[in-house]
């Protein structure tokens, strides 16, 4: 039952459901040359819906380089990792990857570790510094690259909001902007997992990449497409599950794409025959009990009016913070207080802010936060 449900990674093929307009969408910006900001919560599954799509596209017509860099930590952390991937990822075989790097970085010299194990890949290392290469000469090899091979490049850059990370942020994101939008071959797809970073980059007027392209938020998939998917999974394994019963794996974790296959997973495990209700409650009580390390290592440190806002939330308060009988019932402090508390939990991606107030992010997270800290 390995290849029932995927999650903790991203999923492609049978495991990969719904997304159809967003994958028109997106393949039709791959295909068109057209800047993408991909924005959404954590485990919504944008990296699957990015590689789902990069396997949809022509690839004679278009090559899709796809890069996560969430252990970038400078600006040249950042340029090695993208010209690694562009070398990489547009060459077909060792040889011409070889030729790319003489080519176009001549006066690095890479390392490269070829595992015994042929089925293993290799390791690159380019070892790029600002005493070789301006910026913009790696931030435009992509578009070289392009020109010479007569083909569209779409570069995927996940984990985006670290670039909000390094020293003189705001300085490195012009520069990237002002490469890549003068590029005529290359488009790119900027996503990432914190949602009020990303938002604040592509949103906020005073910042380089507002406006940078399409931007395309994200939601949950709806009850009506994980119904079937569920129910067709546990067919194949030779399982019954009512609709009922999938419907409530979705409502449970909120639709949220990670979430729903893990706890669908989960019942899957229990089940011998046919779902129970029985069997979904102790998925449910298993789901929790598995985030629990990182759930307590999320609250660790946080002070009693923060972890007093989160028992607002999980009590059902998402407005009127600032009202006598709010403040006093959940001992939220003074005024100015709440506001600071609001900005911190925000930042730690703990809560997020919706059209009708303020919503703790994570439906698991909730879930463990009633049963253990209310």
């Amino acid at each position: 039952m390995a290849d029932a449900f995927i999650y903790g990674s991203s999923v492609e093929g049978e495991n990969f459901t719904d997304r159809e307009t967003e994958t028109k969408r997106l393949k039709a910006n791959f295909e068109h040359g057209v800047n993408t900001l991909l924005i959404s919560n954590r485990r919504i599954g944008k990296t699957s819906l990015v590689r789902h799509v990069k396997n949809q596209v022509n690839a004679k017509k278009v090559s899709v380089v796809y890069l996560d860099i969430f252990d970038c930590r400078s600006e040249y952390d950042f340029y090695n990792k993208l010209a690694t991937a562009v070398l990489r990822q547009t060459a077909s075989k060792m040889d011409v990857l070889m030729q790319n790097i003489k080519t176009f970085l001549g006066r690095v010299s890479p390392k490269i570790s070829v595992s015994p194990d042929p089925t293993m890949d290799f390791s690159l290392s380019l070892g790029i510094t600002p005493k070789e290469y301006a910026p913009e000469q790696i931030l435009n090899l992509a578009e070289i690259i392009a020109q010479k091979q007569g083909k569209r490049i779409v570069v995927c850059i996940d984990e985006f909001q670290q670039i909000g990370e390094f020293p003189d942020s705001v300085t490195v994101q012009k520069r990237l902007r002002g490469a890549w939008q003068l590029q005529q071959n290359v488009s790119y797809c900027l996503f990432g997992s914190k949602k009020h970073l990303m938002t604040n980059m592509f949103q906020n007027k005073s910042m380089p990449f507002f406006q940078f392209g399409d931007a395309i938020f994200l939601g949950v998939i709806p009850v009506k497409k994980w119904v079937p998917f569920i129910c067709e999974k546990f067919k194949k394994h030779g399982l019954s599950i009512h609709e009922e019963f999938a419907a409530r794996i979705s409502d449970e974790v909120e639709g949220y794409s990670s979430y729903v296959q893990q706890l669908a997973w989960l019942v899957m495990l229990k089940t011998e025959s046919v779902v129970t209700k029985e069997i979904v409650d102790a998925a449910v009580n298993e789901l929790i009990a598995q985030n629990t390390a990182l759930f307590m290592q999320q609250t660790e440190g946080l002070t009693s009016y923060q972890m007093n806002m989160l028992r607002a939330l999980a009590s059902g308060v998402h407005d009127g913070f600032l009202s006598k009988e709010v403040m006093d019932e959940f001992r939220l402090g003074t005024k100015s207080n709440i506001s600071k508390v609001k900005k911190i939990l925000i930042d730690r991606d703990l809560v997020e802010v919706r059209e009708n107030g303020l919503y703790i992010s994570d439906p698991v997270f909730q879930m463990w936060f009633r049963k253990y800290c209310l």
